[in-house]
């Protein structure tokens, strides 16, 4: 873990993406110390512009523009991470399985990928979405991992292919050790860099889909996030009206966290690749 972090530091990608990722970690975490208040307020000022009293202004019902940004990363971070998450145990369990039990779990196993990755993801993530929108969060995470795993779990097969039949593992064999044991102590530690690069993937590809989808109308419009701010914003026509703090500040914050994901993935290959190491140095070297 040292060393992860050692690395982090030394590399400009990964030290950026973790600050911005940090600091909607704490929007997150303490909102009320931010940003007090309830998003749901309602006050007189209505459509306010930047003022002493609410440093981003007022939507055009009057609630402060600032209490719902804050409070609007917890929801943001919670799909994009436990989507993620569960995105990328899916994959481990059904690319690595099949790669490494062989046979007919690998042929089965892997046309149940192929057959998940010709479907169309948008039309079926919105029809899902959109059927079941009033159960809000968990139906758009359910939704998220669905049509989110196969990509990884394609990857991940293919990764414990290779490694499938090295030494150490022919090693554990040797020594009788059980396949469920091979897995997850001999096999998966060699892997976790690809599995941390497919995790912040999926997150990345969490959060964007989220907030477009919320952004149609499809989540929970009552809720108080990123993606229905945009979408009140939209319905109240922020932009022709000078409401421009309202529609820019939340895709703004969307733009952030999916940047700090994707920096993350970036940096992460790069620092968890022997391949690219040395030649980025000697760049820097001449």
């Amino acid at each position: 873990m040292a060393t992860l972090f050692r690395a982090i530091r030394h590399n400009g990608k990964a030290a950026a993406g973790l600050l911005i990722l940090i600091f909607f970690l704490v929007l997150a975490a303490v909102p009320d110390l931010i940003a007090p208040g309830n998003p749901a307020t309602i006050t007189n000022d209505v459509s306010l512009g930047i003022s002493g009293q609410h440093w981003l202004g007022t939507t055009g019902f009057g609630q402060d523009i600032l209490v719902q940004v804050v409070h609007g990363a917890r929801p943001a971070l919670l799909i994009a991470v436990v989507s993620g998450l569960l995105a990328t145990v899916l994959s481990v369990l059904v690319g690595v399985s099949a790669a490494y039990l062989g046979g007919i779990w690998d042929d089965v196993l892997n046309l149940f990928t192929d057959v998940v990755l010709v479907i169309p993801t948008l039309p079926l993530v919105v029809v899902i979405a959109g059927y079941f929108s009033h159960h809000s969060i968990t139906v758009m995470i359910i939704a998220l991992v669905v049509t989110g795993w196969s990509f990884g779990a394609r990857q991940l097969r293919v990764q414990a292919l290779s490694l499938r039949n090295r030494d150490f593992l022919e090693a554990a064999r040797v020594r009788g050790e059980r396949r469920s044991y091979i897995i997850m102590f001999e096999l998966l530690p060699n892997m976790t860099s690809l599995i941390v690069a497919n995790f912040l993937g999926a997150a990345l590809y969490s959060i964007l889909t989220a907030s477009g989808l919320e952004f149609l109308g499809l989540g929970d419009v009552n809720s108080y996030d990123w993606g229905t701010m945009l979408y009140w914003a939209q319905n109240q026509s922020a932009l022709q009206t000078g409401g421009y703090v309202w529609a820019a500040v939340p895709g703004l914050c969307i733009a952030l966290l999916g940047t700090a994901f994707a920096l993350l993935n970036n940096a992460f290959d790069e620092i968890s690749n022997p391949a690219l190491r040395p030649v980025r140095r000697l760049r820097v070297a001449s």
